[in-house]
C-alpha cells in the first residue's frame, strides 16, 4: 500500500482509510517530514522542509521514497542532503529502506518556502 504526502498539502484532510497512523502519533509520512526538518541546508541554515525542497514523501511496503530538489541546479550539496536525510529517518519505525530522488521539475522558487523560512531570511 502506498501512502503519499506532499508538504504543500498539509492542510488537506485525508480520506477515510487514508494514510496509515503509526504508534508514535500522526501518519508515517508526517513523522518523516517532521524528522526531515532536522536536515539543514548548509548555505541558508534553514531546514529542507521549510525551504520547500521536499516535494513528496511516500511509503510503500516499508520503503520510504523522498522526492526533493535543490535551490539551484548546479548546487553541489545533493549527496550531503541525501546522507543527512538517511541518517535522520533511520530510527523511524515502519521505514525499512530509503530511496531519494532529486528532481528539478518543477524548479524550486522562493514561494515554496514556509512563512517561517521566509521570515528567517527577512523576506516578510
Amino acid at each position: 500500500m502506498e501512502e503519499s504526502m506532499r508538504p504543500d498539502a498539509a492542510d488537506e484532510t485525508p480520506s477515510p482509510g487514508g494514510a496509515v497512523s503509526s504508534s508514535n502519533g500522526g501518519t508515517l509520512e508526517e513523522q518523516v517530514l517532521e524528522s526531515l526538518k532536522n536536515v539543514i541546508d548548509p548555505e541558508l541554515g534553514i531546514n529542507i522542509v521549510d525551504l520547500g525542497l521536499v516535494y513528496d514523501v511516500s511509503v510503500d511496503d516499508g520503503t520510504l521514497h523522498v522526492e526533493y530538489t535543490l535551490t539551484t541546479m548546479g548546487c553541489p550539496i545533493g549527496p550531503l542532503i541525501e546522507s543527512q536525510m538517511q541518517q535522520t529517518i533511520s530510527g523511524i519505525e515502519g521505514v525499512d529502506d530509503f530511496e531519494a530522488e532529486m528532481v528539478f521539475s518543477p524548479p524550486w522558487t522562493p514561494d515554496k518556502m514556509s512563512e517561517e523560512a521566509k521570515a528567517a531570511l527577512g523576506m516578510i
